[in-house]
């Protein structure tokens, strides 16, 4: 397949001022989600929601991988298009475990399936976005692979990930099943911040973004931080306006700043 620029770069800048959009939309309304959830309306269960609005981002990045062959032409390929697997291989673990492990031990509450259908919808067109660029479309120096740049943001994505999978358990870990009380979470990095799940998914984006380099991580990264990000915000003020003994150290997003 040939790299379609023109539906990159299109993809790339709808995802930056949908992001910047959507940072707007949440400074004046709640994200109609989890706590936050009106009774009426049509819901899914959470387990099929987050299965059905995760998996697109794992199954087309996989598809492009499948079918997309390895090229022989000139010396030192093979060690660029390993390079470019590696990555999009980070991109798909964080979507396989957001399918078919995050989503089968939540204990959320029911989401909308207006919300299903647009995070589906996204993560389509996200799946498709960063698998094509890395496949067909990115560049990269021969000593890329090996870099500094790339190091450290692999780290940071390890770091992320690992953040966001133990905040998850430790929020899971607050109810027994069929419960939907909230409790003050305590332990890991959520001795620091109220969204310590949010902080770790965007440390393992801003990771990608750095491995990547390129205008499509950038504009995920940046995606996520306006979508999430004002969610860390929200549940920093439940938190403090639900338990009069919520923890006055803590911030909302990032450690001791905000």
């Amino acid at each position: 397949m040939e790299c379609r620029d023109g539906a990159v770069s299109w993809l790339s800048w709808a995802l930056i001022v949908g992001g910047v959009a959507y940072l707007l939309e949440q400074t004046r309304h709640h994200t109609p989600y989890g706590r936050y959830v009106k009774p009426e309306g049509l819901c899914c269960p959470a387990r099929p929601s987050w299965f059905l609005q995760e998996v697109p981002a794992f199954l087309l990045p996989l598809m492009l991988l499948l079918f997309t062959e390895e090229p022989h032409t000139e010396p030192g390929t093979s060690r660029y298009w390993t390079g470019r697997t590696l990555l999009l291989c980070t991109f798909m673990v964080h979507y396989f475990h957001r399918s078919f492990i995050y989503a089968f031990l939540t204990r959320g509450r029911p989401v909308p399936l207006s919300i299903v259908l647009y995070a589906a919808i996204f993560c389509s067109l996200n799946g498709f976005l960063q698998g094509h660029h890395l496949l067909h479309c990115a560049r990269f120096e021969d000593t890329w692979l090996t870099s500094t740049r790339m190091a450290v943001g692999l780290l940071l994505f390890v770091v992320g990930m690992t953040i966001n999978i133990h905040s998850d358990h430790i929020l899971r870990s607050l109810r027994r099943p069929g419960e939907i009380a909230y409790r003050i979470p305590h332990g890991g990095m959520f001795e620091f911040v109220s969204g310590a799940n949010f902080f770790g998914e965007i440390v393992e984006w801003c990771g990608y973004f750095v491995a990547a380099g390129s205008l499509p991580a950038f504009a995920f990264a940046f995606f996520t931080i306006c979508s999430i990000g004002p969610r860390a915000c929200q549940h920093h003020r439940d938190y403090q306006r639900r338990f009069e003994d919520y923890p006055r150290s803590r911030t909302a997003l990032i450690p001791f700043i905000l």
